[in-house]
């Protein structure tokens, strides 16, 4: 008996599933919460969140140029979170400061990006994230990285279990204790 990564409940078959960019095994409850990923014995379904389709489309041969698109990686599905940078978690106070050293109010700023002066507020103050193109529009005009680069705080988790394994529990920590 192995146990669900996602409730730790004890499960004979569990299933390979892809959720937020994280491989998990889990029960067949907690399937419905992520992608299965294919195995080499059993076909590929796909649940209500999917993120990627596993069809294949095909050019015919008289177009000259070929725009099939194949999965690749023994199929394994590919996750639309794969390729996300990651906002830095400081991302408020690397505007703030890069503003400043450019000699810029928020108002300027605001100005320069054809922006309000009150959106660059809430960004300084870390009240709203910025959206892809703004965050863009911040690091070309201010010369900075807002994408988080590798962690360098990685934790070393204990499990509860005596076998040794993890389950999402291990890893979490709650707010209300």
């Amino acid at each position: 008996m192995v146990q669900c990564e996602m409730c730790g409940t004890e499960t004979s078959s569990p299933n390979r599933v892809k959720i937020e960019g994280a491989e998990l095994d889990v029960c067949d409850e907690c399937t419905d919460f992520g992608t299965e990923i294919e195995t080499q014995d059993s076909s590929s379904t796909s649940t209500k969140y999917s993120t990627s389709s596993s069809s294949s489309s095909s050019s015919s041969s008289s177009s000259g140029g070929s725009s099939s698109t194949t999965s690749s990686g023994g199929g394994r599905q590919q996750d639309m979170f794969d390729d996300i940078e990651e906002l830095a978690q400081d991302f408020d106070e690397i505007i703030r400061q890069a503003r400043e050293q450019a000699g810029l109010s928020q108002e300027d700023l605001a100005k320069d990006l054809n922006e309000k002066a009150s959106l660059i507020r809430k960004l300084e103050h870390g009240e709203m994230l910025p959206t892809d193109e703004m965050q863009q529009k911040l690091e070309r005009t201010l010369e900075v990285d807002l994408s988080a680069g590798g962690s360098s705080d990685e934790t070393d988790w204990q499990s509860d279990s005596s076998a040794g394994e993890y389950t999402l529990g291990d890893v979490v920590e709650r707010k209300d204790s």
